[in-house]
C-alpha cells in the first residue's frame, strides 16, 4: 500500500518519464515514513523500464512475471546493489547489526562499475541509510557521485540529511518525505495489525508521531495499557506514588525489557503532547519536564541504568505535569 508523500513520488516519476533522469537522488525525511521501501520500489521500476518497458503497467508496480522481478526476488539481479548495515554475526542475520556501512562495502561496488550493465543500459544502487556510512566510505562514494559510471542511478536514503557531507548533498536531487497524517498512519497500522483493538491502534498512532514504521515498532507491547497508566499519572499527579510503584514493578523485570524500552521511548513525547495544551507557569514546568525526560531516556538506555528505579523516576516526571 502506497500512502502519503505523493508529491515526492510524482516528482521522481516525472523525472523518469522525461528521459533525462539525474544520476543521484537523496530521499530524505523522518525515519519510518516509507523512504527505504520507496527507494527499493523505484529501483526495481527503473530497471524494468530500461529492460522490458512493454511488460509494465502504469505506476510503480513491476509484475512478478517480468525478468526484472524474477532476478530481484532471488537476490541475483546483476544491475542492482543495496548497501545497508550488515549483521555483526553472519550466522545470526536477525540479531544485532554493525554500527555503520563500511568502506569495504562501498569499494565492493567497483567490480560492478568496471563493466557495462548486463540486462539493459541502466543499473541502480540503493544505500539505506546513507547516514550509516562511515566517513571513509562517504569519501569513497563521493568519487562515484562526481564521476558516475555510465547508466548508474544512486538512490540514497537519509533520515538526517543535514549531517551528510555537503559535497554529497550537492551532487543529489532532493526528494523530501514528510511525516504522515494520523489517518494515514492508522491505515497502514490497520493493514499490518488487522486484529488489533481500536484502543491499541490509537495508542500506536500517537506513539508513531507520523511514522508508520515507528508505530509498528511498538506492536505487541500493549502500548494502550501503558498509555492509560501515563494518562492516570498526568491527570492525578499520583500524590501517593501508587501508580509509580505499580509501573516500576511491572516494567522493572528483565522479561519486560521491550515494554520498558517502549515506555522510555514514548514518555518524553507524551509529556510534550500534554505541554501543548498548557500556558504560563504550567507550560514552563511541562517544557522543563520534557527536557528532563529526554535526558533520562538517553541516560537509561546508554548507561544501562536500573530499570525499576528509572521507571519510578520517569513516572515521577510524568506525574509532575499533573501535580496541583
Amino acid at each position: 500500500m502506497q500512502i502519503g508523500n505523493d508529491s515526492a513520488r510524482e516528482a521522481l516519476a516525472a523525472a523518469m518519464a522525461s528521459g533525462a533522469l539525474h544520476h543521484a537522488w537523496l530521499i530524505a525525511g523522518p525515519q519510518g515514513v516509507g523512504k527505504g521501501r520507496f527507494a527499493r520500489q523505484a529501483a526495481l521500476r527503473m530497471l524494468a523500464e530500461a529492460a522490458e518497458p512493454e511488460s509494465l503497467p502504469p505506476g510503480w508496480d513491476v509484475p512478478e512475471s517480468t525478468r526484472t522481478a524474477h532476478y530481484a526476488s532471488s537476490g541475483a539481479h546483476p544491475d542492482y546493489r543495496e548497501l545497508a548495515r550488515l549483521p555483526k554475526d553472519p550466522d545470526k542475520p536477525d540479531e544485532a547489526l554493525a554500527r555503520s556501512i563500511t568502506i569495504a562495502q562501498v569499494r565492493g561496488l567497483q567490480a560492478m562499475f568496471a563493466n557495462k550493465p548486463s540486462l539493459s543500459s541502466r543499473r541502480v544502487v540503493v544505500i539505506d541509510a546513507i547516514d550509516d556510512l562511515e566517513r571513509a566510505g562517504a569519501n569513497a562514494l563521493l568519487k562515484s557521485l562526481e564521476e558516475p559510471p555510465q547508466g548508474t542511478i544512486f538512490l540514497l536514503v537519509s533520515h538526517s540529511p543535514g549531517r551528510l557531507l555537503p559535497t554529497i548533498r550537492s551532487r543529489c536531487r532532493l526528494l523530501r518525505f514528510e511525516a504522515l497524517a494520523p489517518s494515514q498512519v492508522e491505515a497502514i497500522v490497520r493493514e499490518h495489525l488487522s486484529e488489533a483493538t481500536q484502543a491499541e491502534i490509537d495508542a500506536l498512532v500517537r506513539a508513531g508521531e507520523g511514522s508508520p514504521g515507528r508505530a509498528l515498532s511498538f506492536a505487541g507491547l500493549d502500548l494502550a495499557a501503558l498509555e492509560a497508566e501515563m494518562d492516570a499519572l498526568a491527570d492525578s499527579g499520583d500524590a501517593n506514588n501508587v501508580i509509580r510503584s505499580r509501573l516500576s514493578k511491572l516494567l522493572g523485570a528483565k522479561a519486560a525489557q521491550p515494554r520498558y524500552e517502549a515506555f522510555l521511548d514514548r514518555a518524553p513525547t507524551f509529556i510534550a503532547e500534554r505541554a501543548r495544551v498548557r500556558s504560563g507557569e504550567a507550560l514552563r514546568t511541562a517544557l522543563d519536564t520534557y527536557a528532563a525526560a529526554r535526558e533520562l531516556t538517553a541516560s537509561a538506555l546508554g548507561l544501562s541504568l536500573d530499570a525499576s528505579a528509572t521507571v519510578f523516576e520517569m513516572s515521577g516526571l510524568i506525574a509532575r505535569i499533573g501535580a496541583r
